[in-house]
């Protein structure tokens, strides 16, 4: 396993010239067990509940770590912001998420940014409202990080996200070094504590964090029979047989830490002061 990317960047590999994590496999295989344009779970109604309490009418919007762009566009779509960017460092995802945004008549309003791992390619006090899902695990150090999302940040913007979190920090689990290793992407996992104190050194208030695994731990169970069942066949046509069942042993593995607690998805949301 590795021990994730220690630069403010999201949905990172180590370095700007390995290989993709999401590649075309990866997205297809993700977008069939979550929806076409989600690289991570709930959909929808996991978006709503983020960004519930957020005013996106004439607002300029950053979605960080925005994978092949489902959200983004759906953001675009359906809270009307008057801008938003998609930013991610992979190129095959930022490829598809444009694509997707003309296909879809929202490129005047949704457009999508590759970087390389480093600093946010944006000037200080670029957007009102900052927004993830799931793709700060990726990031090391939390606190480079997040020091970086206040920087493009407006007085008075708000931070919301999803993220995949742990429950404590130093030493994972055996168990959870199973799921590391079975993963075999360059996750940085932290603790709310953590994230938190990130977040108030940065100089975020309002600081608070949601825990969602009492949620995903079901949602995970039954992910992991749709793939053993109705899903296996469609799927190992579209990526083959030992792709998926990779995924089985992988999602098995998530399985055991998220019953355990260690694995915990986890809302988070703080403003600039």
């Amino acid at each position: 396993m590795t021990d994730g990317n220690p630069d403010p960047a999201t949905a990172a590999h180590p370095s700007d010239e390995a290989a993709p994590e999401y590649d075309d496999t990866a997205i297809r295989f993700l977008e069939a067990l979550w929806g076409e344009g989600y690289l991570s779970p709930g959909g929808p109604d996991e978006v709503r509940r983020v960004v519930a309490d957020l005013d996106f009418s004439g607002k300029r919007v950053l979605d960080l770590g925005c994978g092949s762009g489902g959200i983004t566009l759906f953001l675009a779509r359906e809270y009307r912001p008057a801008e938003i960017i998609g930013f991610d460092v992979e190129q095959p995802v930022i490829d598809l998420a444009t694509k997707r945004a003309a296909q879809q008549g929202l490129a005047d309003r949704a457009r999508f940014v590759r970087g390389v791992p480093g600093p946010l390619p944006f000037p200080a006090e670029s957007f009102d409202i900052v927004f993830s899902k799931d793709a700060l695990v990726h990031v090391a150090d939390k606190e480079t990080l997040f020091a970086d999302i206040h920087r493009v940040l407006k007085p008075a913007g708000i931070f919301a996200a999803s993220d995949w979190l742990t429950s404590h920090d130093g030493e994972p689990s055996d168990a959870m070094k199973a799921y590391l290793e079975a993963e075999g992407l360059s996750f940085g996992m932290a603790s709310a504590s953590r994230y938190e104190g990130a977040m108030k050194k940065a100089g975020f208030v309002d600081v608070r964090t949601v825990n969602r695994n009492s949620w995903y731990r079901d949602v995970a169970r039954a992910e992991l029979e749709r793939l053993k069942g109705p899903l296996y066949q469609p799927v190992a046509e579209a990526v083959g047989s030992d792709y998926v069942d990779k995924n089985i042993r992988t999602w098995s593995a998530m399985q055991a830490v998220l019953d355990s607690g260690e694995h915990c998805p986890t809302h988070i949301f703080g403003m600039k002061a």
